[in-house]
C-alpha cells in the first residue's frame, strides 16, 4: 500500500518508521501528554515539509491521555471521555501479538497526510471486538498507571507496529525509536535476523530524559512473561543484551544497546547522557541532536510578516492582539480581565516536580509583594498538565489554583493541549522555566514561544545555553552551585529569578520599548533558523538514518 500522497526528495529516501508512544500532530487528535508528543509531532510535520520518507507508527489511544476540567471548588478534575476520529481511514490490516500467553489482536487506523500536513501516521488500536474487555483496555490509556498495562501497551507499539508495516508491505530500512517505549521491535527484529548486529544496522535511538520515569525499568520475569521479548528464552535475551546476572531491565540500556547510534536532544543532555550511561557495556555512540520545533505549525504569521517587513509598530500591535486572545480564555475560565498593556509572565508546561512550577512563589511574601505593585505591574498565567496519578504534581497545581482565588492578576487555566500551548506562547511576553540544572534534557516550548514574540528566561538548561544571549535575545537565571541541597539550590534560584524580574526585565518593559521591542526582534530571528524543526529532521538523515 502506498502511505505517501507526496514525491520523495532524492536526499531522504531510506524508508524510516518512527515509532513514538504519542504524537501531537493537531488539537483534534488526543494522542499525546507532552513535550515528547509535541516533538514528535513537529518531526512529522518538518517530514512532510521537506519530504521524507518518513511514516509514523504510534498508538491510537481511545480515551488520551485525559481531559482537563474543574471540581466545584474550581480545583483540577481528571476526566477520561472516550474519544472518535472520523478523519482517521481504518487501513483494512490485522495482525496479532502474544501477551501474557494470550493472542491480541491489533487494528491499524491511518492518518493520511493531506490531513493536518503531516508525514503519514499509523496509530495501533487493540479496543476492538475481537478481543476481551482486558485485551481491549491496553490502548485505553497514555502511560497507563499499571505496569502490566505499560509493558502491554509497549508490546503492541513494538512488536504490533512491525507486524502491521509488513501486513501494509512497507519494506523498511530504519526503525527509529523516540523513547525506549518501542523496544519490543527490537526481539521481533532479532526473531527475523537472529543476529544483533543485523538488528543493530536497522535501529536507531533517541533518549529523551535523565529523570528515572524517562527511563523505565521492570523487572526481567516480568517484562518475559509479558511477552516483551517476544519468545525469546530469557538466557537468549540476556546473553544478547549482555545483562547476565541483572534482574532489573532497563528499557534505555536495551535501547542503547541495540542500536547503531544514539542521538540525546541538545549539546547538554549529549554530555550529561555520556556521563550517565559511560559505564552501559555495549552501548552504541550517543550523539546530540538538539530538539526543534515546527515553524509552520507554532509561528503566528502576522508576527512574522511585520519582523520580515520591519514595521515595529505592526510587531507591537500584532502582540498587543495576541495578548487579547489570551486574555479572552483568562477571562472565560477564572472571570479575571487581564490587560494587553501589563507585562505577562507565563508558566505552562507538564507539572513534573523537577521543573519547579512553584518556583516564582517560593518566596512567598516577595511573590505577593510582585503581584500587588501598582507601578510597572505583572500579570501571570499557569497551565500544564501533572500526571493525573501523581498527587504531588495534582497538590501543587490545585495549590496554584487556591493562591489565584485571592489575586485578580494571577490565572491558573486548565485545558492544557496544543491551542492553548498556541494561545499561550502567542499572548505572553515572558516564558518562564524554571528546571533544575541537569534535569531537563531539551524542553521545547521556550522555542515556540520564542518564535512567537515571547522572551524565554530560564536556568541554563536543555536548548536554553545553545541559544540565550541574555539581554539580547532572551534572560537568563545564573548557574548555582548544584552540589548544594535541593532547598538552597531553590532559594538561590529564586532569589536570583526575582533579581532579574524586578531590576532588568520589569524596568525595560515599561521604561525602554524600543529595547524591549529589539529583544523580541532577535529572539525571533535568532530561533527560526536555529530551532525549526526542518534543521533537526535533516540531520536526523544525515547524521543517524544515513550513517
Amino acid at each position: 500500500m502506498i502511505l505517501h500522497d507526496y514525491e520523495f526528495d532524492s536526499k531522504y529516501a531510506t524508508r524510516v518508521a518512527y515509532f513514538s508512544m504519542e504524537f501531537a500532530i493537531h488539537q483534534a487528535l488526543k494522542v499525546y501528554s507532552g513535550g515528547l508528543g509535541f516533538l514528535s509531532g513537529s518531526h512529522m510535520r518538518s517530514a512532510y515539509d521537506l519530504r521524507q520518507n518518513v511514516v509514523g507508527v504510534g498508538i491510537l489511544w481511545s480515551f488520551g491521555y485525559y481531559d482537563q476540567s474543574r471540581h466545584e471548588d474550581r480545583s483540577l478534575e481528571t476526566e477520561f471521555i472516550r474519544k472518535h476520529y472520523y478523519f482517521l481511514e481504518d487501513l483494512g490490516v490485522r495482525a496479532t501479538v502474544n501477551i501474557h500467553s494470550q493472542d491480541v489482536h491489533i487494528k491499524a487506523f491511518y492518518l493520511p497526510p493531506n490531513v493536518f500536513s503531516s508525514a503519514p501516521i499509523i496509530l495501533l488500536s487493540t479496543d476492538i471486538p475481537e478481543n476481551d474487555f482486558l485485551a481491549r483496555t491496553i490502548t485505553h490509556k497514555l502511560y497507563d498507571a499499571n505496569e502490566e498495562t505499560r509493558i502491554s501497551q509497549e508490546v503492541v507499539l513494538g512488536i504490533g507496529g512491525i507486524k502491521v508495516l509488513e501486513a501494509l508491505k512497507q519494506t523498511i530500512d530504519i526503525f527509529h525509536m523516540n523513547e525506549g517505549h518501542a523496544l519490543p521491535l527490537v526481539y521481533e527484529l532479532y526473531a527475523k535476523y537472529q543476529n544483533m548486529d543485523e538488528v543493530k544496522k536497522r535501529v536507531v535511538f533517541t533518549t529523551h530524559t535523565p529523570e528515572d520515569a524517562g527511563n523505565e525499568q521492570h523487572n526481567i520475569y516480568l517484562l518475559h512473561k509479558f511477552g516483551f521479548f517476544n519468545g525469546l528464552t530469557l538466557e537468549t535475551v540476556r546473553t544478547i543484551m549482555k545483562m547476565e546476572h541483572e534482574d532489573n531491565f532497563n528499557l534505555t540500556v536495551g535501547a542503547l544497546r541495540s542500536s547503531k547510534i544514539t542521538n540525546a536532544v541538545s549539546k547538554m543532555h549529549g554530555e550529561v547522557a555520556n556521563r550517565m550511561w559511560k559505564d552501559c557495556e555495549g552501548s552504541s555512540e550517543i550523539i546530540y541532536i538538539t530538539n526543534a520545533q515546527n515553524r509552520r505549525f507554532w509561528s503566528d504569521n502576522g508576527m512574522l510578516s511585520a519582523l520580515d517587513e520591519h514595521e515595529d509598530y505592526a510587531l507591537i500591535g500584532r502582540k498587543k492582539h495576541l495578548k487579547r486572545e489570551l486574555f479572552n480564555v483568562v477571562a472565560d475560565q477564572t472571570g479575571k480581565m487581564f490587560n494587553p498593556d501589563i507585562l505577562t509572565v507565563v508558566w505552562a508546561r507538564r507539572f513534573a516536580e523537577y521543573k519547579r512550577p512553584g518556583l516564582l512563589k517560593h518566596d512567598f511574601a516577595r511573590f505577593k509583594k510582585l503581584l500587588e505593585r501598582t507601578d510597572k505591574p505583572i500579570q501571570v498565567i499557569w497551565a500544564g498538565k501533572p500526571y493525573p496519578f501523581d498527587t504531588n504534581a495534582v497538590n501543587a497545581f490545585n495549590e496554584l489554583i487556591y493562591i489565584s482565588h485571592g489575586i485578580k492578576n494571577m490565572a491558573v487555566l486548565v485545558g492544557y493541549e496544543l491551542e492553548l500551548s498556541r494561545i499561550l506562547k502567542k499572548g505572553s511576553d515572558i516564558w518562564l522555566n524554571t528546571p533544575r540544572v541537569s534535569r531537563e534534557a531539551s524542553g521545547t516550548s521556550g522555542m515556540t514561544a520564542s518564535m512567537n514574540g515571547s522572551i524565554h528566561f530560564s536556568t541554563e538548561d536543555g536548548w536554553h545555553p545553545e541559544f540565550a544571549k541574555h539581554g539580547i535575545n532572551a534572560f537568563t537565571i545564573p548557574p548555582i552551585d548544584h552540589s548544594t541541597p535541593i532547598e538552597v539550590q531553590d532559594s538561590e534560584d529564586n532569589k536570583n529569578m526575582m533579581d532579574i524580574l524586578e531590576n532588568e526585565i520589569i524596568p525595560m518593559y515599561y521604561d525602554h520599548p524600543e529595547q524591549w521591542t529589539q529583544i523580541v526582534k532577535t529572539a525571533m530571528s535568532d530561533v527560526i533558523p536555529a530551532f525549526d524543526s526542518g534543521r533537526m529532521v535533516h540531520e536526523y538523515y544525515v547524521q543517524m538514518y544515513n550513517h
